[in-house]
């Protein structure tokens, strides 16, 4: 299985604001499907908007996983996911991700 690194930028932004002592939240995204997952966007529950494509240019295959990093400075769990596959279907989920430390797309 590959193991890929994505940086959440639409909040690392934010990292500059955030106070010194405050954690980044990390959790592993498990692509388990049967498709290649080619866009990725991510928010709290609370915030209306996706942000940015947290892949970028890149793109999580069938079987690999990658960790996310969200680098605001914040300890919030609550986080709402997109996925858009190869095929242009989307799908969505949301997870506490201090619970689970990872979200598996099946």
């Amino acid at each position: 299985m590959s193991h890929r690194l994505f940086a959440l930028a639409a909040v690392a932004a934010l990292a500059a604001a955030a106070p010194a002592l405050a954690d980044d939240v990390q959790y592993e995204l498990v692509n388990d499907s049967a498709l290649t997952l080619m866009e990725f966007y991510s928010s709290p529950v609370s915030d209306p908007d996706w942000g940015n494509d947290i892949l970028g240019s890149q793109i999580l295959a069938p079987g690999e996983s990658g960790t996310v990093t969200i680098g605001d400075g914040t300890d919030y769990c609550q986080y709402d996911f997109q996925f858009v596959m190869e095929d242009g279907s989307v799908i969505e989920g949301q997870a506490d991700i201090c619970t689970t430390g990872q979200f598996v797309l099946q």
